[in-house]
């Protein structure tokens, strides 16, 4: 089955493979079903700075990231706004669809011009219907949602906040990381304060960690990005999709 959205994409974008069959959801469909899906897809481009969604919006559409990257965001109660997740090309978010809230908890921010395709809830309730063995499959893939939630948080308890911090930089750099020289730098900027949200401390400790992280020879800063310098990558990742393969 060819992917609809890559006929729709400016030429010279980071196109993502991955398409409406690669999705936890749909992997085991037949094709003429994921036919019908990729024809009811909602595809949409978005520019840097744009929200997708802003936290506090129904809850009504999941997204396939096709090319680009998203950042999401949430601003708590006494009006701080921390950065939570990054999501690149191949990925997936507004999951929430899938839960009991009828809002997202969090804002989808475009950290560089996105392509995506979109599936709304209503479209899902009707293949469940005529599917019910997606019901069991959202239940499974929530099961290892909450698993990876537990080894973050179990991260966020690791009292050196060097090591929390390196842990972060680590999990970022896995996903969106590409080989340099020196080791593998992170294809966007992360500023001291959406590094403390990520870790849970302040800015000003931040600070004086990364300052110990260097030290060590364990990261480096060239002019914004980061470099884990103790990371490598696969040899054939030539691309944006290079992942760290021993940190």
């Amino acid at each position: 089955m060819s992917c609809l959205c890559e006929k729709s994409i400016p030429d010279g974008s980071a196109i993502s493979p991955k398409c409406v069959k690669d999705i936890w959801l749909f992997n085991e469909f037949e094709s003429e079903d994921l036919a019908i899906l990729s024809s009811i897809g909602r595809r949409k481009t978005y520019h840097r700075g744009d929200a997708v969604f802003r936290q506090g919006d129904a809850a009504d559409t999941m997204f396939l990231i096709k090319s680009g990257r998203i950042k999401l965001s949430k601003v708590f109660t006494d009006g701080r706004e921390g950065t939570l997740d990054y999501r690149k090309a191949g990925d997936t978010f507004g999951e929430n669809m899938f839960g009991e809230a009828t809002r997202y908890p969090v804002t989808a921010w475009c950290m560089e011009d996105t392509y995506t395709c979109g599936f709304k809830k209503s479209d899902f309730e009707q293949m469940v219907l005529e599917h019910p063995a997606i019901g069991l499959r959202i239940i499974r893939k929530q099961s290892e949602l909450i698993e990876s939630l537990s080894t973050r948080l179990g991260d966020m308890a690791i009292p050196s906040l060097e090591e929390r911090l390196y842990r972060i930089l680590i999990n970022v750099a896995r996903d969106h990381g590409i080989a340099v020289d020196r080791g593998v730098r992170i294809q966007f900027p992360l500023t001291h304060e959406d590094l403390s949200f990520l870790t849970g401390s302040h800015r000003v400790t931040i600070t004086k960690a990364i300052k110990k992280l260097g030290k060590a020879g364990k990261i480096y800063k060239e002019g914004r990005s980061y470099i884990l310098l103790t990371a490598t990558v696969s040899p054939d990742s030539n691309d944006r999709s290079k992942k760290p393969e021993r940190l």
